[in-house]
């Protein structure tokens, strides 16, 4: 028997997308990832703090996929300004959208000037709340 609570089948589908990404099998992760990223738009909104996450899931595995162009946008376009708005520029899941969209920048031998651009903002930002010589959270010891 398995239950028919729409949360639970879309952990599974996350279990089950990971468990594809480990064995290399991209494309299949990749289907189940926006299933539950969409699961989750439909049930708590785009700007819930848990929908954001499972996006920056996505948006992760669109990056190891080869898929810069798709997780760059998804990550700028789609993700941060839910995030910013509903959760603010300094909570930690927005950061974390910050980095993974510095990384996916600094990783495209296709970028442009224009692009790298965008990594002038989040460095700052990020500056602003890790100690560059230890990485310690600034806002923590406040």
């Amino acid at each position: 028997y398995w239950s028919h609570d729409g949360d639970i089948i879309l952990r599974a589908k996350a279990n089950l997308a990971n468990c594809h990404e480990d064995l290399g099998r991209h494309d299949e992760a990749l289907v189940l990832k926006r299933s539950v990223y969409t699961g989750h738009v439909s049930t708590l909104g785009v700007s819930h703090e848990i929908t954001i996450g499972y996006g920056l899931n996505l948006a992760i595995s669109l990056g190891r996929a080869g898929l810069r162009d798709e997780a760059m946008e998804f990550l700028r376009d789609q993700l941060l300004p839910p995030a910013e708005h509903s959760l603010g520029a300094d909570h930690d899941v927005t950061l974390l959208l910050y980095h993974n969209l510095a990384v996916i920048l600094a990783d495209n031998p296709d970028r442009a000037r224009d692009d790298l651009c965008l990594n002038q903002p989040i460095h700052r930002d990020v500056d602003t709340h890790f100690d560059p010589n230890t990485g310690d959270d600034l806002l923590e010891a406040e």
